[in-house]
This record gives structure tokens, C-alpha cells and sequence, in this order.
């Protein structure tokens, strides 16, 4: 029997870092709550409430809290793979750490794809998949860019935390201006493709502020988010950049895809923000039945993220089952109606966690390191790199059609993509899994 969210939560040490935890969930459920809202479906397809009414974009300054997500996990990274160094001090711990990290995270993520894998495949057989199903079918798999981006974070960890604990602000300051010279190669000098670049320098660098903080070296807070508001302000009034913080459909240039210096720059300003609300934000996180209901969301957080738009679609389909008109978005009968939307998209939501969570739960393994899997796991985590990022790009859509996306100078399909994602995870799970039985200190998980 598994252990009640109760016991779990009156047995958290008091050095554990509650604040960080928080950070994870709220981060997470802003970016649910704010996909819930900036749908705009209608008879025509799906679209964005930002572009409908652009006064809204504004708004992503404050609710574009992925770069949030990003610093925590990098948070989290640095003890976890500090924590396997002290143990194993003299073996390589790069595979172990690889499947600890991701066994939470590519677990339910598998059982996503493989369920509508299936699901899209049976409707395309039975003659399915135009209209608004062929919309969502390439819809759903889009928010699994962030897997990929986080995958990369992890398999990063080991050299940039080193590179972090011999320069400190200096490695940040490199990816800094690694972002920066890629965006004057982009807009000054028209060099194509290189803009994919700060797909890497810009979330990696994120990511390096987790590891300044978890050395307490974020000292100063209220000038990181004054620079960088100050900095991300200008970059847009006075350069090529857009309001938005988030895509934007049709849309020539983009702050998300591939990410600016000025999203690395508002990543700056949320990073301070959060920095300075640390005191009090740890004050209520304390609170017994606050502790609880963290405790409780992060051990179905991914999950709840992986099928969130699979409830919201599954209720504009519901609405245009029942005959429901699809009000005009921003208009007053479309925001009168928008809580009861996502008041059902939450409880589908709720359902969806409730059959999948399974997949999410700690497994306990052995966390002893064999030498020699270090290469394994690196090619396992490159293959689910570009498994999950190719799915995100081309979704399910056109499978019998052989639809694909150009992923890095390739073509990839659908089935290729889950393909690529499933070897290397099982490679992952190989590369990290001890040969020999488990007992004593081997055995507990890191």
C-alpha cells in the first residue's frame, strides 16, 4: 500500500526547501490555467485569445512562468547529481542520475503517446481525422516541447554545473551572451538557422540560474528583476521583438520558437520576482494544509500537465456534440461562459489524472552506478531529445498519410518520432538500472 499524501507530507525533513515546490506547482498550473483560457475555438478551428484581443499580451509578462519551471529544475538537478557524487565519489554517476531524474517524467509521458498513438490511429483507419479531429490531433502533442527542453536540461547537468562551480555568474554570463550574439547574427546579419541555437543557450541558461541558487549566489534579487524587465521593456520597443511572451499564430517572429534574448531577459525578471517572494512564500508553504496540497500536486503535476489539453478539447468536443454554440471569443457571452469551461476542463482534467497517475509514482530502484553505461545513457537521452521534440512538431495527425516535420535538417514522422523516444528511454532504463541485487545503502533512492 502507498503512502498517504499525509504521512508524506508529516515526514518532509525540515532542510527541504518547500518554497522550490511551490515554485513547481504554481509555475505548472499557470501554464495549464493560462492554455485553458487563450483558446479560442470556434466553427473555423482553434486559435488564440491573444491574437483576438492583442491588449491581452501584456498579461504574458506575468503568466509566462515557464522560465520558472526551468530555474527550479535546475534547482533540483545540482542537489540531486551533487547528492550522487558524494556517495559515489569514485565512480561515474551519469547513468544513474539520467534514469532518476527521468523515470517521473518520461514514464507517464510514454503512456500519453502510446495511448493516442493508438487512439489516432484508429480514428484515421476508420476514416477520421479531418475537421476539427485532425486539429487536435496535431494540437495535443504540442506541449510536449517542454519535455524535450527539459530532457536536454538534464543531460546537460553534469558539464554546465561544473563549468558553474569554476565560474559561478561567469557561466551564466557566457550563455548570456551566447543568446545575445545568436540574435545579432539572426536580425543584424540574416545567418539562417542559426536562431536555433537559443533553443540551448537561452533555456540553459535559465536552467544555470537553478544552480546559483542552490548555492545561495541569487544575493540580490530586486536588481535581477529590475535588469531584467528594464532589458526585455527595451528590447521590444526598440527592436524587433514582439509583446508577446508566448507564440503567436502566424506570427513572423516569435519570442518562444525559437526563444529570444528578450525571453531570456524576462526569464531574468521572473527569477528575481519569485527570488524576492522567497520570505513570505516560505512562510506559507509551511502551513500543514498548504504543505499538503503541494505535496499532492507535485506527485501528479506532469501528469495533470501531460493530459490538460486533451480535457479541453475533450469539452469543446462535448459543447459541439451537444448542439452548444461556439460564442465569438472576447465576447461577453464567450467570458460569461469561460469559467464553466474551465471549471470542466479541471474535472476532466481530474479523470484523466485519476486513470494515469499510476504511471508517475516513485519506483524504487537501486542507485548504485556500473561503469561503462555512461555512453549508453547519453545516447538514450539524445534519441528521447529528438523523439519528443519531433512529436511535438508534426503531432498525429496524417499518420496514414506519412505526414511530417523538418526537425533539424530532417524529416520525421510520427511513428519515427515515438520510435526514437521509446529506444531511448528503454536505453536510459538499461543504462541506469544496477546488475547487481539491491540491498543496504544500494538501495535507496537518490
Amino acid at each position: 500500500m502507498g503512502t498517504s499524501v499525509r504521512e508524506l507530507a508529516a515526514a518532509t525533513p525540515g532542510s527541504r526547501d518547500r518554497y522550490i515546490d511551490l515554485l513547481r506547482v504554481a509555475s505548472l498550473g499557470t501554464v495549464v490555467a493560462g492554455h485553458w483560457l487563450m483558446a479560442a475555438v470556434t466553427d473555423d478551428g482553434i486559435g488564440n485569445l491573444l491574437a483576438v484581443v492583442p491588449e491581452l499580451q501584456l498579461l504574458t509578462w506575468a503568466l509566462q512562468v515557464m522560465p520558472v519551471f526551468f530555474f527550479v529544475g535546475g534547482f533540483s538537478h545540482a542537489l540531486s547529481y551533487r547528492s550522487l557524487r558524494r556517495r559515489h565519489p569514485d565512480r561515474s554517476v551519469y547513468s544513474v542520475f539520467l534514469r532518476g531524474r527521468l523515470q517521473r517524467l518520461l514514464r507517464p509521458t510514454m503512456a500519453f503517446v502510446l495511448v493516442w498513438g493508438a487512439a489516432a490511429l484508429v480514428v484515421q483507419l476508420l476514416g477520421g481525422g479531418g475537421g476539427m479531429t485532425g486539429v487536435a490531433l496535431r494540437l495535443v502533442t504540442q506541449p510536449l516541447w517542454f519535455i524535450g527542453i527539459y530532457l536536454a536540461m538534464v543531460a546537460f547537468t553534469p558539464p554546465l554545473l561544473k563549468l558553474h562551480e569554476r565560474f559561478g555568474w561567469g557561466a551564466f554570463g557566457a550563455l548570456l551572451g551566447a543568446a545575445a550574439a545568436v540574435d545579432v547574427l539572426r536580425f543584424a546579419a540574416h545567418v539562417p538557422f542559426v536562431e536555433f541555437l537559443n533553443f540551448a543557450f537561452v533555456w540553459l541558461a535559465v536552467h544555470q540560474l537553478g544552480f546559483l541558487r542552490a548555492d545561495g549566489r541569487i544575493r540580490m534579487p530586486a536588481a535581477l528583476a529590475a535588469t531584467g524587465l528594464a532589458g526585455a521593456a527595451a528590447l521590444v520597443a526598440l527592436g524587433p521583438y514582439p509583446l508577446s511572451m508566448v507564440g503567436m499564430p502566424g506570427e513572423k517572429i516569435s519570442n518562444m520558437a525559437p526563444p529570444t534574448l528578450a525571453l531570456l531577459l524576462h526569464g531574468l525578471w521572473l527569477v528575481g520576482a519569485v527570488e524576492l517572494l522567497k520570505g513570505p512564500g516560505g512562510l506559507f508553504v509551511r502551513r500543514a494544509r498548504v504543505w499538503r496540497g503541494v505535496v499532492a500536486a507535485n506527485g501528479v503535476a506532469m501528469t495533470a500537465f501531460l493530459w490538460h489539453l486533451t480535457a479541453m478539447l475533450g469539452v469543446y468536443g462535448a459543447m459541439i456534440a451537444a448542439g452548444l454554440p461556439l460564442r465569438a471569443p472576447a465576447s461577453a457571452a464567450w467570458w460569461a461562459q469561460t469559467p464553466l469551461r474551465i471549471a470542466a476542463a479541471a474535472g476532466l482534467t481530474g479523470l484523466l489524472v485519476a486513470a494515469f497517475r499510476r504511471f508517475e509514482r516513485p519506483v524504487r530502484s537501486a542507485v548504485t552506478p556500473v561503469p561503462g553505461t555512461g555512453p549508453i545513457a547519453a545516447v538514450g537521452i539524445t534519441l528521447c531529445l529528438f523523439g519528443i521534440l519531433g512529436l511535438s512538431m508534426v503531432g498525429f495527425g496524417g499518420l496514414l498519410e506519412g505526414r511530417t516535420a523538418l526537425l533539424i535538417a530532417v524529416h520525421v514522422s510520427a511513428p519515427a518520432a515515438v520510435a526514437m523516444a521509446l529506444g531511448g528511454w528503454l536505453l536510459v532504463e538499461r543504462a541506469g538500472r544496477p546488475s547487481l541485487p539491491v540491498d543496504g545503502a544500494a538501495g535507496r533512492r537518490a
